[in-house]
């Protein structure tokens, strides 16, 4: 018995099966990485076109940003969060001064651990400051899987086995025009989008607002400015402007979470600045450490997080602010300022040669349905002969045959990273390192097209899982 074998047995006897890892039958073990490749302990090199789910912005093993944190590790390892470090304080300036620069908005920054106790915290901050226990979220949306952030995630099934969410979110469906208004310019769809919302408010029979008093029954509406789990959806450009515009009309916040899509994955600091519209908290986690140590948080408007409204003792966690968190933070941070000009024109630019490469397959293969993306973050959703319709067995045969580790490619045994999200789970979300060069991408699209041929071809003859598609009008 090999030394994977020995490891996936005990992996099966010992390990919970309650997360991730068995979502995909191929499993493998990993041992090394760098830069944008995984090495299994075999040795097969791996193309990751997700990143640790964006994590890893800034490439595995980035030199700068591990040196930091072993400086950091021989100097101030551990630290009880309710004292304070340099790193703790310069990192919250930085940010809050980013976002005053950015938004022209004062704020101040708390830290947590991962990404949905961030959304925990803006939760506490969101009811302290409305006094309302409910939001709004979207249809797709994904905050995080503890119990508040659950109830404000859209997937029942986060929520099934535990219980009434009697706080669950209303969940308003998200502009998602491939599935939605392939006909129409998507200036108008966007306004359509933010028409329909608005139309909740219109009688109190719609069950969200007293249109007398002007009071809702919701204290913020929670949002994604790029759709991550719910497949990388790009909404039109003006919707989030009018949609605020609403909410500012009914004292609702806006919570803008950031966590997969900050820290320029979009080509800007943070996926916000897209759409012309001022948050009133943003959660942030992730790639703010390049994935070294765990560390999140959120920026809220001076008015909502003010020592004389957010006290000491509001929310607090044994690991939030760690100083290895904060140093490895505190380093992204500098690199981000120091390579700034190189994120913002080369993450647009080397995001636009990826979809372009795309769509030339797309054309080859109508199962890609549809090829979109905003930088380097990237979707391609999956479908059926038609174009349309949801193809989850072609996109899970391809998901295990690119972690096979068994693609030829340039003539060497390869394997090839793919995440899988959307709505029906056909859409593969990519989200390679900033870093990416064009002779990657070109080999990540000569991956992809063997993995895809494979996949066609394993499907077509029966030998993956059946898939009941859903039948959807255009």
């Amino acid at each position: 018995m090999s030394r994977k074998e020995d490891l996936l047995k005990l992996e099966a006897k010992y390990c919970s099966w309650g997360d991730t890892v068995h979502y995909t039958s191929q499993l493998d073990i990993f041992n090394r990485a760098e830069g944008i490749y995984l090495y299994d302990i075999r040795g097969v090199e791996y193309l990751d076109l997700q990143m640790w789910y964006s994590a890893a912005n800034f490439g595995y093993k980035n030199p700068r940003l591990n040196e930091a944190l072993k400086r950091q590790i021989d100097r101030l390892p551990q630290l009880a969060s309710k004292y304070l470090h340099e790193e703790k304080i310069l990192l919250a300036a930085k940010l809050a001064q980013r976002v005053e620069k950015t938004f022209g908005v004062k704020g101040r920054v708390h830290f947590s651990v991962g990404g949905a106790s961030a959304i925990e915290d803006s939760l506490k901050i969101v009811r302290n400051h409305t006094k309302k226990n409910l939001a709004f979220a979207f249809m797709g949306g994904y905050h995080g899987r503890t119990l508040g952030a659950s109830a404000i995630t859209s997937s029942y099934r986060y929520r099934e086995r535990f219980g009434h969410f009697s706080d669950r979110a209303l969940f308003i469906p998200y502009p998602y025009a491939f599935r939605h208004s392939r006909h129409k310019k998507l200036e108008a769809y966007g306004r359509e989008c933010v028409s329909d919302f608005k139309r909740l408010f219109d009688t109190e029979y719609h069950g969200v607002a007293n249109p007398k008093t002007g009071n809702c029954e919701f204290g913020a509406f929670y949002i994604e400015p790029v759709q991550g789990t719910g497949g990388y959806i790009v909404p039109p450009r003006n919707y989030f402007s009018g949609l605020k515009k609403v909410l500012d009309r009914y004292n609702v916040l806006m919570v803008d979470d950031e966590i997969q899509m900050g820290f320029y994955r979009t080509g800007k600091f943070l996926a916000i600045e897209h759409f012309n519209v001022v948050p009133d908290i943003i959660a942030f986690g992730k790639s703010l450490t390049n994935g070294l140590n765990p560390l999140s948080g959120i920026w809220a408007k001076e008015g909502l997080i003010s020592p004389k409204v957010f006290p000491p003792g509001s929310t607090h966690s044994t690991f939030s602010s760690n100083p290895l968190g904060t140093a490895a933070a505190l380093e992204t941070m500098r690199l981000i300022e120091d390579d700034e000009e190189y994120f913002k024109r080369e993450v647009p630019k080397k995001g636009a040669y990826f979809v372009s490469r795309l769509k030339k397959l797309q054309k080859k293969y109508p199962v890609m349905g549809d090829v979109d993306g905003l930088g380097l973050a990237i979707r391609v959703e999956m479908c059926r002969k038609d174009g349309f319709t949801p193809n989850r067995e072609l996109t899970d045969a391809m998901t295990n045959i690119g972690l096979s580790g068994n693609l030829k490619t340039g003539g060497k045994r390869r394997g090839l990273i793919l995440d899988v999200g959307g709505y029906y789970k056909n859409v593969f979300t990519l989200a390679p390192s900033l870093y990416i060069q064009e002779k990657e991408i070109d080999l990540a699209i000569d991956l992809f097209e063997e993995v895809l041929q494979k996949g066609i071809a394993k499907t077509s003859h029966g030998k993956a899982a059946s898939f009941s598609s859903v039948s959807m009008s255009a």
